[in-house]
């Protein structure tokens, strides 16, 4: 057994838990100037965590002052690139000797398990900073190629103040996919969390001073979306804002920066992901095991979710009856013991809009081949076990709406034409997967599939070298790689003659 899943018991540091709970601008802990403060309760439990400062307009203020000033001062955005590197890599190996530390607050605050706060969310946030401090001094300029009596340089230079709006489904890994590239790039960052998991972005925070981050170079004010997350966005001296979350807030994004100062837009929005499982794929085990993952890890709570199982009529049956068998050994379970699956809905009105899904997909004819409850309702948590539907339409809401919890919907196909119609019948286009031993058919399919990824036999195959980003109303611009460096750089002509 692994370091990162050896079973102790995380109930007496639960216990403990004191969360930092403030805004953090300029270097320091400050209260939110209106005083308002918001609950924090775990969906563990629903046992109140800490009141966190509830930061709006004039607090954002606050913070783009603190990161103008900064970046102006030139502390950060004119350092050399070797010393960003340094100060990144240090970043990143705090977050790895803060581990236990973060992933309690990442399963407290949002209800995932333990095993997977400590074996996926810590590691990749840290390997994400430590990638983008190693890419710093990697990165080089271009000359153009003119005449011999010219010469055109094309340079990259930091955007300025950033804004930054993550999520809650994966709360520290979403910021870093942020936090890397932008400081990496010399900007200074404004870093609004989800009300709804607030806390590790705020002790993120934190360690970058203490790794040598100047004051005002990452400043985090937590708040909601129509309050803070709409002023960063609206505000005229941002120069960029970075979104990861609903495609319906994702539109309201877009207007703020267009009714404000026309700061450039990154979006990565909404999926509804499909998974095409072919009729030559032979080992229907492992195919099932991927798609039941593919769904149900993170409680479904994944923009890339694999939510739309299409699968050729002739193997859904034996298909459907293996991905039954891996959903009912991934019960929700105490988010706390290592050995659990699969935790809790992040709230109670999330849980909810996830039960009110079941319903409809009941309601509109669709079978239901498992789960499909509440459970676990003595806890106070918010916990809804694997749900499967079969006989799926693709008009159906469940076929065709974000549901952001544990429920799968299987639909049926007779020829390859049908299951890229049914695919590409999204307003989404995220991710998707194609189940082939055919290598014409994967090379064929994966090419039609109108989505920013494509994993072929696998699903949620993951690397930081590859970039992470959607098609249609799925958003625009990527992060991970270095292709991230698009988004929070300006690309400069210095024509220079030489005649």
């Amino acid at each position: 057994m692994t370091e990162q899943t050896a079973p102790r018991d995380w109930r007496p540091l639960a216990a403990e838990f004191k969360p930092r709970n403030r805004l953090f601008i300029d270097g320091g802990w400050r209260d939110a100037l209106s005083g308002e403060q918001f609950d924090c309760l775990s969906p563990i439990d629903g046992r109140l965590l800490t009141q966190v400062a509830a930061g709006d307009a004039a607090d954002i203020e606050a913070a783009v002052r603190a990161a103008r000033s900064s970046f102006e001062r030139g502390d950060w955005s004119r350092a050399a690139p070797r010393h960003r590197k340094q100060v990144l890599l240090r970043f990143a190996e705090l977050v790895r000797e803060h581990r236990d530390e973060l992933a309690l607050t990442e399963t407290l605050d949002m209800g995932k398990p333990i095993s997977d706060s400590l074996s996926v969310d810590v590691p990749s946030s840290a390997n994400c900073l430590q990638w983008y401090g190693e890419a710093v001094d990697k990165v080089y300029d271009e000359v153009a190629p003119t005449g011999s009596d010219s010469l055109a340089l094309i340079t990259r230079e930091p955007q300025g103040v950033v804004g930054a709006i993550v999520p809650w489904n994966f709360p520290m890994i979403m910021a870093t996919w942020k936090i890397g590239p932008v400081l990496a790039a010399g900007n200074s960052l404004i870093l609004k969390p989800s009300e709804k998991s607030p806390l590790s972005a705020l002790r993120l925070a934190e360690l970058a001073i203490e790794a040598g981050i100047p004051p005002g170079v990452f400043n985090v004010v937590p708040g909601f979306g129509h309050t803070a997350g709409k002023a960063l966005a609206l505000h005229p001296d941002v120069d960029g804002i970075a979104f990861t979350g609903s495609t319906a807030t994702g539109k309201l994004i877009m207007g703020y920066a267009a009714q404000s100062n026309l700061k450039r837009v990154s979006l990565e929005c909404g999926g509804k992901s499909p998974n095409i499982v072919m009729a030559d794929y032979q080992d229907i085990e492992r195919a099932a095991r991927a798609c039941a993952f593919a769904i149900f890890f993170n409680q479904g709570e994944m923009c890339s979710a694999g939510s739309r199982l299409i699968v050729h009529e002739s193997v859904k049956d034996a298909l459907l009856e293996q991905v039954s068998r891996v959903a009912r050994e991934l019960q929700p379970g105490d988010p706390l013991d290592p050995a659990t699956r699969l935790g809790a809905i992040v709230d109670g009105p999330q849980m909810q809009s996830v039960l009110g899904y079941i319903e409809a997909g009941q309601q509109d004819g669709a079978r239901l081949a498992l789960g499909g409850a509440r459970v676990r309702q003595q806890s106070g948590g918010y916990y809804v076990e694997p749900t499967i539907f079969d006989a799926v339409r693709p008009e159906m809401r469940i076929a065709r709406e974000e549901i952001f919890g544990p429920v799968l919907s299987t639909l049926t196909y007779r020829t390859e034409e049908e299951a890229l119609r049914i695919a590409n019948d999204s307003s989404y286009g995220l991710a998707a997967a194609v189940w082939t031993q055919d290598l014409k058919a994967a090379h064929r399919v994966s090419r039609a599939l109108r989505a920013g990824v494509v994993y072929v036999n696998c699903y949620d195959a993951d690397d930081i070298t590859v970039p992470f980003g959607g098609y249609k109303q799925s958003g625009m611009g990527r992060d991970k790689s270095l292709h991230a460096f698009d988004k929070y750089t300006e690309l400069k002509t210095t024509w220079i003659d030489l005649s």
